[in-house]
């Protein structure tokens, strides 16, 4: 999606008259987009001016076509500026990524991608060459049309603001391999620049259909991460990181090389909400540390579904015979067993529902045997996904605790680029205002290729996803665990009964990969088979456990089945605060598997109206 779209000779116009800003901000309001933040617009203000000046050259014809803001497809990441024409040849599109730093410093024992910039407290960020190369990677990896390949996209960065003094740093031989892909240019390199568009930018484009296709042309099949696993763990790069992802990713690598230095223990704790790729992330750094490092590294999560499904792809794939699968993937349940220090790392995922002591569990306090397990430990945390009573564990408790083993404590990072729901940060930001778990400026939820809908009749939800998951069998229904299992507990034939003669059984008892297998469509899921898990589409069977009274949105802890054995919320010692809270998260959890709709139906009439009267379509 272009937020901003015209000729070359308009782009001009409109910059000078100061007319950038106002038509971005009502482009993105109009879209559903989220941003026009003040340091947004100031740099739209600043930048875009600095582009003007580069185009401003008879040899650029004025009928090019130009784009502002591009929000890649499925990530919530945009290309600050594209420009595209023909060099006599052929067409292309080039890309620049636009800073306004003043002032960059070099970390030290960096990784090949992060610089650190003292425009942001000296944080670490992405180099802007990587930048530009990866919304490339990008670009090529959503679209499927011929036209749009390796040759007709030339990335570029321009930091406008940066003086010569730093051409050093922000070249040094640690980034060639980015800045050979994405030259990058300075505050004296206008020139330089131009000259660089001009080579592939001389006449309009033949059709203009190249920036078309990467708008709007046809985009490739979702790829997943549980599609991805096997080629991932043989070493193959299936998700390209950015921006902070790639951030994190050198943090950890850092602090593994640091822990092999100092031979102490190093705690990382890397935040993020539904979609932001923590997984993703997750199982790269297990790869790196497997295959590359050989490292006896763990991915431990204990969601069962997530674990399972891994463990069952893997086990027919090519991974099984480059990694011990055993070790690879285990639950926390290792842990008593594993000695002090036995993993060199070991990679936390879903930590936020681990438990101090669950069912069955031989140690003591699951959280400090993690801790005392590995050398180096990356918890992947979001406190908002903590679904039961049992689920304690936050980002404040995890740094206590490694703080009593006397572990070097990192700086929790923050993941917030989103990659779920047609890489929409403005849905999951709707659905938390929704449910109320936290107030935001998404009161309604306006969207453009992300599918959302309310269904008044469930056959009808279920008869559109079933035609969706023909396609490539990625669409799942789900509920609220308010149903009870009849099925398996031999109390009838069906789970869930609706309205309109709706029925359908809970997921099979013995089927543990219930996400992946191609004959589980009809089956519905619960949270617990689903949370780690992406779909293409979902449809979410809302219960009776959440309502509308008119002003607010409503819980109701007496509607939650009396199978549902591990939320916690039929203990009478559960507070209805507490059952309220962890109600909700259910719900955003479910209503955020999609990666590119969300179908909806409520038991709750008033439920479903006041839904539909929240989403503003096209």
């Amino acid at each position: 999606m272009i937020i901003y779209n015209g000729t070359l000779g308009k782009f001009r116009d409109d910059v000078t008259l100061n007319m950038m800003q106002s038509i971005l901000l009502d482009a993105l309001r109009k879209k559903g987009l989220s941003g026009g933040s003040p340091s947004e617009v100031n740099s739209w203000n600043n930048s875009l001016h600095f582009m003007k000046d580069v185009l401003e050259d008879d040899y650029f014809p004025s009928d090019c076509q130009v784009a502002v803001e591009y929000n890649i497809p499925q990530t919530s990441k945009r290309v600050d500026f594209m420009i595209m024409g023909n060099n006599g040849e052929e067409d292309h599109v080039v890309i620049v990524e636009l800073k306004q730093w003043a002032k960059v410093e070099k970390l030290d024992d960096v990784s090949d991608h992060s610089i650190l910039s003292d425009l942001r407290s000296h944080e670490p960020v992405a180099h802007p060459s990587y930048q530009a190369y990866s919304y490339k990677r990008l670009i090529l990896d959503y679209s499927s049309d011929t036209k749009v390949n390796d040759k007709t996209i030339k990335p570029c960065a321009y930091l406008h603001n940066l003086s010569e003094h730093y051409r050093p740093i922000i070249e040094d031989k640690l980034y060639q391999e980015w800045t050979n892909e994405a030259p990058v240019f300075l505050q004296q390199d206008v020139l330089k620049i131009r000259n660089f568009i001009k080579q592939y930018i001389k006449l309009k484009a033949e059709d203009g259909s190249l920036l078309y296709e990467i708008e709007s042309g046809r985009v490739k099949p979702t790829k997943s991460l549980q599609d991805a696993l096997d080629s991932m763990l043989c070493g193959n790069e299936e998700f390209h990181m950015i921006d902070e992802q790639v951030v994190a990713y050198d943090k950890i690598m850092r602090a593994i090389r640091d822990s092999n230095k100092d031979d102490k223990k190093h705690v990382l704790i890397i935040t993020g909400g539904p979609g932001t790729g923590k997984s993703v992330l997750a199982i790269n750094v297990l790869a790196r540390c497997i295959i590359d490092l050989k490292l006896n590294a763990s991915y431990i999560t204990k969601n069962m579904a997530p674990r399972k499904c891994y463990a069952n792809l893997l086990s027919k794939g090519n991974a099984k015979k480059m990694i011990d699968l055993k070790k690879a993937i285990q639950s926390p349940w290792c842990l008593p067993s594993t000695t002090y220090n036995g993993l060199d790392v070991g990679i936390f995922d879903e930590a936020h529902r681990m438990q101090k002591k669950p069912y069955q569990y031989a140690g003591s306090d699951m959280l400090l045997d993690a801790i005392k397990a590995a050398k180096v430990s990356v918890f992947f945390v979001d406190d908002d996904q903590r679904i039961t009573i049992h689920d304690k564990y936050d980002v404040k408790t995890i740094i206590d605790y490694a703080k009593t083993e006397g572990a070097i404590v990192h700086k929790p990072y923050e993941l917030v680029s989103q990659f779920r729901c047609d890489g929409s940060d403005g849905y999951i930001s709707f659905v938390n205002n929704l449910l109320e778990i936290k107030q935001t400026a998404n009161v309604n939820f306006e969207f453009n290729k992300l599918d959302v809908e309310v269904f008044d009749d469930p056959n009808e939800l279920r008869s559109k996803l079933r035609e969706l998951n023909k396609i490539n069998g990625k669409s799942r229904m789900i509920a609220g665990y308010c149903y009870d299992w009849n099925v398996k507990n031999n109390r009838g034939d069906w789970d869930i009964v609706l309205e309109n003669d709706f029925k359908a059984k809970w997921n099979l008892k013995d089927d543990d990969h219930w996400a992946v297998n191609p004959n589980s469509f009809e089956q519905v899921g619960c949270v617990h088979t689903c949370q780690g898990m992406e779909f293409d589409y979902v449809g979410v069977l809302i219960g009776k456990d959440l309502y509308y009274d008119g002003s607010h949105v409503r819980t109701n802890r007496q509607a939650i089945s009396k199978d549902d054995k591990t939320s916690g919320i039929r203990l009478k010692s559960t507070t209805d605060e507490e059952a309220d809270i962890l109600i909700k998260r259910t719900y955003k959890v479910l209503l955020t598997r999609g990666l590119k709709g969300c179908f909806i139906y409520c038991e709750d009439k008033p439920l479903r109206e006041y839904l539909k009267s929240k989403l503003k379509t096209k």
